[in-house]
């Protein structure tokens, strides 16, 4: 994968292509490819709709307002319990011009665990149309690596109910869902080198995307080395570090080496850290529910880290903040060969 950097001082070839940009009440917004897709190009900010607790009266408004301002790139999941309120502010968004069609706007939406057996993903992407009034997904991915019991607690994950993910037959019919034109594209969440690997030997259709945690404190190098050789397009969740436990400390959040880049900058550090996850040539996608921030969080392309400020957040101590300890109650069964990137 090349980076946004790398690009500043060389001429080179992508895969995926350069990013083109598509401007939108004054902010011009990077779009990228998918590569082996009909999928409409993935613009390279997008909304993160995932809140906990869940907040209905607030999620459908900060949707709209979103639209309005220009974002066209929104990330769902059954598990978010979001597809609704997204579905409901894309109809009103259509009733007021925000947007003149559906086709404008990029939606992802991910299987959950529970849904991860073959004969029961076809039945769950329907679902999520129908919460959301939509007749395709521009993306489905695979939401974690590995499958519940059918009948058991959705999250927390419970450490019984865990079950091996059944790679080969459901990613035939994430296949199958992509061949029926439910969805543009099909890809994965939180899967490391390994199991890509293994997804490559088996599957007719390539992963396009995969969807990880990503920031300056865990910047996922080797990870995005690989997808980039793979042909993989990388989006970045919790690009500013994301919500962790009660009492969880946000890292980027108080990290002193972006504090003191945002100062010399003028801007906040939620926007170098975005910045800094752009400028590697991936997209991201971002949770706020807050009238400024959604805004600020756009105000991210008129400006570029230096080249001794991405040295200093290279040198920046790594710390993952979704971690399987995170998710589980209890503890993985031995027998479950658990792989999270």
């Amino acid at each position: 994968m090349v980076s946004i950097q790398e690009m500043k001082t060389a001429t080179v070839s992508l895969s995926p292509p350069l990013p083109s940009t598509h401007l939108i009440k004054g902010v011009s917004i990077p779009e990228t490819i998918l590569s082996t897709t009909g999928a409409r190009p993935i613009p390279l900010i997008g909304m993160g709709t995932a809140a906990y607790p869940f907040s209905p009266e607030t999620t459908k408004p900060a949707i709209l307002h979103a639209i309005e301002l220009g974002y066209r790139h929104f990330d769902t999941a059954s598990l978010y319990r979001s597809e609704e309120p997204l579905g409901a502010a894309i109809t009103e968004s259509l009733q007021l011009g925000f947007i003149k069609s559906r086709s404008e706007l990029f939606i992802t939406s991910k299987l959950w665990c529970n849904d991860c057996h073959p004969h029961r993903v076809l039945p769950a992407l329907k679902k999520s149309l129908r919460t959301l009034q939509l007749e395709y997904l521009d993306l489905y991915l695979i939401h974690f690596p590995i499958s519940l019991k059918p009948e058991g607690s959705l999250f927390p994950l419970h450490g019984e109910e865990l079950l091996p993910l059944d790679l080969k037959p459901v990613w035939e019919a994430m296949e199958e869902c992509q061949k029926l034109g439910l969805v543009k594209a099909i890809g994965v969440s939180n899967f490391s080198c390994k199991l890509i690997e293994e997804l490559f030997s088996i599957a007719n259709i390539p992963p396009a995307v995969n969807q990880v945690e990503m920031h300056p404190v865990w910047q996922q190098k080797e990870l995005r080395e690989y997808c980039g050789k793979k042909g993989i397009h990388v989006t970045a969740y919790s690009p500013i570090g994301g919500q962790g436990g009660e009492g969880s400390r946000n890292m980027v959040m108080e990290c002193d080496v972006l504090k003191q880049i945002a100062k010399a900058h003028g801007k906040t550090v939620a926007q170098v850290s975005l910045r800094w996850v752009y400028e590697q040539g991936v997209s991201l996608v971002v949770k706020s529910f807050n009238k400024e921030r959604i805004k600020e969080n756009l105000q991210i392309f008129d400006w570029e880290l230096s080249d001794d400020e991405l040295y200093q957040i290279g040198l920046i101590p790594q710390s993952k903040k979704i971690t399987p300890n995170l998710m589980l109650l209890g503890e993985v069964p031995k027998s479950l060969d658990y792989d999270f990137a």
